[in-house]
């Protein structure tokens, strides 16, 4: 990966100047600042899904419109999210990274802002636009910054940090709006970008080249060449499955940990408390489980049989929190905790993606994957809810929710074709 790592752009003065050392000093200050974006990203979304009723009645909107509002930011996070790291390749992460954070800030304003259904659907827009350079935008700067043997790792722990947002972020909204207004948090949340905006224009950017190597330059027509990055990641066969396997394991984890998870439990007649407890067990899970599978990876010098054995144990666990007899609530705490924990296993799709193609590839493939990892969550979501009637009961929901189980299954099927080559695998 060594001429992956080279820059779009050559070392300004002063602090900059001169070569910018992998896996130095400015190599953790910039993964540390996209790690921040990520989290305060992750801390609005969970902020929204906490202030929508007041935004609803402030803005005398119906259900329906803040559902269309919530879908609408699906529909353009998939779409831009192919694109967010073609552009990275081809371009660098100087200025798209700050671009991207100025965009959700301005997502934030917009919706402190809200008085009609089309704010909150340029909100939404806004915010999904810089959000999608987010997770893939911090593990494009791990790849630059570090080297491939670090690569999974520093990916991971991103998701770690995302995932401890995730648990804790809704009882923290909740408790600062106990003193402020949804509309302060909002520009609260704002305020903290513009000054994360500051920071990104002055500190982030890719390393510089190597001694003699000359920093790789776009050339020819821009979409052209975005299109020939996602078809290159495209045809690459470990891309491919690598994207399957991680999103069947994210798209899974996605659905129980925020959807099907507590509302089985409550079909067992579960306090809702109890099922917020559920669902924090499963990001706090995935925190934990994320780096660690790429350690074991590392050790085992193998990618596809911890994938292998993660998803399959994922798949196990899913199996027993929707089967489990009806007086089963304690062990759903531990079963919870062991989804998100194995659903760790979805990293190692990022690490075979990166790990399968050119360093100037590398935000193409990592969009890829993360972009099919919201596809496949969405329709884990959306087609058992088709399944179910008005009022479902449990039955119901163990009727409709054996898709889970068996996606996770098929996502561990494709990490077994997965070729490995020690040269490609941390040493």
């Amino acid at each position: 990966m060594s001429t992956g790592h080279a820059a779009y752009h050559h070392a300004s003065k002063g602090w900059f100047s001169g070569h910018r050392r992998i896996g130095g000093p400015e190599a953790w200050l910039v993964w540390v600042l996209a790690t921040v974006f990520v989290v305060w990203l992750f801390a609005i979304q969970t902020g929204y899904a906490v202030v929508s009723p007041d935004i609803q009645q402030t803005a005398s909107l119906t259900i329906a419109q803040v559902g269309l509002a919530a879908s609408i930011y699906t529909w353009v996070f998939a779409l831009v999210q192919f694109f967010s790291g073609a552009l990275l390749d081809r371009f660098g992460s100087r200025p798209l990274m700050a671009i991207a954070v100025a965009f959700v800030a301005v997502g934030a304003f917009l919706y402190a802002g809200t008085t009609t259904f089309a704010t909150l659907a340029l909100a939404q827009t806004v915010l999904a636009i810089g959000s999608s350079f987010g997770f893939v935008g911090a593990g494009y700067l791990g790849g630059k910054w570090f080297d491939a043997a670090k690569y999974g790792l520093m990916f991971g722990l991103v998701q770690t940090f995302a995932s401890l947002g995730s648990a804790v972020g809704q009882p923290l909204i909740l408790a600062a709006l106990a003193h402020m207004t949804w509309q302060d948090l909002l520009v609260t949340f704002g305020a903290f970008g513009v000054l994360l905006v500051i920071l990104f224009v002055v500190f982030v950017r890719n390393p510089s080249p190597e001694p003699g190597v000359e920093a790789a330059k776009p050339q020819g027509n821009v979409f052209g060449g975005i299109f020939r990055d996602l078809g290159k990641a495209f045809s690459n066969i470990k891309v491919v499955l690598s994207s399957i396997l991680a999103g069947a394991s994210f798209g899974a984890m996605l659905a129980v940990g925020t959807l099907w998870g507590p509302r089985i439990m409550e079909a067992r007649g579960a306090e809702t408390d109890f099922a917020t407890i559920l669902t924090a067990l499963a990001w706090l899970g995935l925190a934990v489980g994320a780096p660690i599978v790429n350690v074991v990876s590392d050790r085992w010098h193998s990618r596809k049989w911890p994938a292998f054995g993660g998803l399959l144990l994922q798949a196990l666990a899913i199996a027993l929190v929707i089967y489990l007899p009806a007086e089963g609530k304690g062990i759903a705490l531990v079963l919870m905790f062991a989804i998100g924990f194995f659903a760790g296993a979805h990293m190692l799709g990022f690490t075979i993606a990166g790990e399968a193609v050119p360093g100037g590839l590398i935000g193409s493939a990592s969009a890829i994957v993360n972009g099919v990892c919201f596809i496949i969550g969405g329709l884990l979501t959306s087609i058992p809810s088709a399944m179910l009637p008005d009022d479902p009961t449990l039955a119901d929901f163990q009727a409709a929710l054996w898709l889970l189980p068996a996606v996770v299954v098929v996502g561990a099927l494709a990490a077994l074709p997965i070729s490995e080559k020690k040269a490609a695998l941390a040493s």
